[in-house]
């Protein structure tokens, strides 16, 4: 039976300065089936975000900051299928990253295959590798794929930084469910696409 559920607040900065230098903006499968009309698990309010991650792209690529994209990533017999329908499978439409953010040739593209970007995958390495500390994340879905690739990264001690609005979920209650553990459990910082401010290099 459904019942109300207050969400304890969270502060969400209204200026947050960024170091290209040391900073990562992170894209969370903006695949077409999780994007587009006919896509597998599409959110309500995902293609919705897609003009404000467009608005990162240009400020991350203009300033030099590393980006980098999360591709989820499935083929016969993925035991994922168990749980949601047949999604992202690979090489199908649905696994595509979504053309208006298609990733340029020299920005790194992670295939996952769970829900977090670090597990199995070479992120962390790249990272380090990069000299990054502070993650920019978004993309989708808030509370599963972004939630536990944000939860990873501060278990390795990277700075967390979520945009609220370049982020969207199944349901409202998902979305500030997982916005505030991330500010509670992991410190993360959460703001908005137009609170970034990115330091002169």
């Amino acid at each position: 039976m459904p019942r109300t559920v207050e969400v304890p607040e969270y502060e969400v900065y209204r200026s947050v300065v960024l170091d290209p230098r040391k900073t990562a903006l992170v894209v969370i499968d903006m695949q077409n089936d999780f994007v587009k009309p006919g896509g597998a698990l599409v959110g309500p309010d995902t293609e919705a975000t897609v003009p404000v991650i467009q608005g990162l792209l240009e400020e991350a690529r203009s300033s030099g900051m590393r980006v980098v994209f999360s591709q989820d990533t499935h083929t016969d017999g993925d035991p994922e299928w168990r749980i949601w329908p047949e999604h992202c499978r690979e090489g199908s439409w649905g696994w595509e990253i979504v053309p208006e953010l298609a990733p340029r040739p020299d920005e790194t593209v992670i295939r996952k295959v769970r829900y977090d970007a670090f597990y199995g995958t070479h992120l962390d390495h790249f990272l380090r590798t990069w000299g990054v500390e502070t993650l920019v994340i978004c993309g989708t879905v808030a509370s599963i794929c972004v939630h536990y690739t944000a939860a990873s990264a501060a278990l390795r001690w990277y700075d967390v930084v979520i945009p609220k609005d370049a982020v969207s979920a199944l349901n409202e209650f998902d979305l500030e469910a997982s916005l505030r553990q991330t500010a509670f459990l992991f410190a993360g910082t959460i703001t908005t696409s137009d609170a970034l401010k990115i330091e002169a290099r």
